[in-house]
């Protein structure tokens, strides 16, 4: 019992504790990596943010898509209005007048339960992908941070 040794000890058993410079660099490298994890979640909510607008615009472009697909081939919806063909199928923008150049064939403009503005165009071209076809292309336009985005979906209707 006499050859006792202290186990896990260095030798100088006096010293209990942290310094307080081990406390401000510790707290310091917990700082950086709270800011860290703060930047992050902001970028991960304006991606978020980002993903709804184009989840919402493709379901317009595609629900309009399926309402335009669904109907008869001569159906005063499939005309090219413009008669612009293959060339006007991204034109956006739309006042209604045959006339007027680069406006879609047909247009509207939706509002979402989240309060954003899309706009929905759809432009028609006869025999562009093939004779006894006709291109329907939809566009689906909004505004996110003072910048204009598009998402397009295209579709073949055949005459049959």
């Amino acid at each position: 019992m006499k050859n006792r040794r202290r186990i896990g000890t260095s030798g100088n058993a006096k010293q209990k504790g942290f310094t307080l410079l081990e406390v401000i660099v510790a707290i310091s490298i917990l700082t950086v990596g709270l800011l860290a994890v703060a930047s992050m979640q902001g970028s991960a909510i304006m991606a978020n943010a980002s993903a709804t607008d184009v989840t919402d615009a493709t379901t317009l472009a595609a629900d309009r898509l399926e309402k335009l697909a669904s109907l008869a081939y001569d159906d005063t919806d499939l005309f090219d209005t413009d008669s612009d063909g293959a060339a006007g199928l991204g034109d956006t923008g739309f006042d209604n007048n045959p006339a007027t150049g680069n406006d879609a064939d047909y247009g509207i403009t939706r509002q979402t339960a989240r309060g954003k503005t899309y706009s929905v165009y759809w432009n028609i071209a006869e025999d562009d992908s093939k004779v006894g076809t006709k291109t329907i292309q939809v566009i689906v336009a909004w505004q996110d941070h003072g910048r204009t985005k598009q998402l397009t979906l295209r579709h073949i209707k055949p005459h049959i």
